[in-house]
């Protein structure tokens, strides 16, 4: 395994984010993807975590599967939500005897209890860090956190969210942040950061608009798509329908990634949703190679 760090220190890098399987319709489309997007060789993949002990093991098996059974470098995310600290350990321990060294820890939406758990145990974490803080005391892990470019949905202002964020990237390796459409949110957090005296890499996060139907989907999951971009999106649908929805919204992607990358981003990092056509699409759009280099 290699950690996101060196990855960093030596180009910019392209990685792509998967989900554990709930079923075998979902593990059969996972399966698919990745026999696509393998050849791509991304620098590195991460594996969701939603919470709670069927996620716990869905994320770890899969995160070791992909480190066993194939040439892909998995990072496993982790969160607070749903887990006393002891547990916490536990994951954490796990994943070091796995040979798992890139984490992503994160806070996590609060986790559903179970009807008969008359006195649920009180979440011991309540921030992601204190998990990186968890992390670093049991050793050996490659840290990321996220960043949200536009702020956290829960966050009470922009301005308190960037002092969260600097708190937490201060004592971790480097930040993804959620997804975004303008070039200028994500290097405004950027500057943000480094007047802060965090020079860290921050990775853009991806996740192309390619329906309609998604769109009230991604304000939910925390970033609005934007007028403009609706309004492009709309006018294809009148030319050509979803098919032509599609092919503006893996456009739009590759114009936004292009002006990342040309202005100084570290790397580009893909949300796939399990699926593989548009990742692969930008890919091909910006003729990228492998680990960085240039087609």
């Amino acid at each position: 395994m290699t950690r996101v760090t060196d990855l960093l220190a030596r180009a910019r890098t392209y990685s792509f984010e998967f989900f554990p399987p709930k079923n075998d319709l979902e593990q059969a489309r996972l399966v698919q993807t990745l026999v696509e997007l393998q050849p791509l060789a991304p620098s590195f993949v991460s594996v969701t975590y939603r919470g709670g002990p069927s996620s716990r093991q869905r994320t770890t098996d899969l995160a070791v599967s992909m480190l066993r059974l194939t040439a892909l470098n998995p990072m496993a995310h982790l969160v607070c939500a749903g887990h006393t600290r002891l547990e916490l350990a536990d994951i954490l321990v796990s994943f070091r005897k796995a040979g798992i060294e890139n984490l992503m820890a994160l806070g996590g939406d609060p986790v559903p209890r179970p009807l008969e758990q008359a006195q649920p145990v009180a979440d011991e974490l309540e921030h992601a860090s204190e998990l990186v803080e968890l992390a670093r005391a049991i050793g050996g892990f490659c840290i990321g956190v996220a960043a949200h470019p536009a702020g956290h949905p829960r966050s009470r202002s922009l301005s308190s969210d960037r002092r969260h964020l600097a708190h937490k990237l201060r004592h971790a390796d480097f930040a993804i942040t959620q997804f975004f459409f303008e070039a200028e949110d994500y290097f405004s957090l950027v500057d943000d950061m480094v007047g802060r005296g965090l020079d860290k890499p921050v990775l853009p996060g991806i996740m192309p608009v390619v329906s309609l139907a998604s769109i009230p989907r991604m304000a939910q999951m925390g970033c609005a798509v934007p007028s403009w971009l609706v309004g492009r999106l709309e006018s294809a649908d009148r030319r050509g329908g979803p098919a032509a929805v599609t092919e503006e919204g893996i456009e739009a992607a590759t114009e936004l990634c292009a002006q990342l990358l040309e202005k100084g981003a570290p790397g580009l990092h893909f949300y796939t949703l399990n699926r593989s056509e548009a990742t692969r699409r930008i890919h091909t759009n910006l003729a990228l190679g492998h680990l960085g280099q240039p087609l």
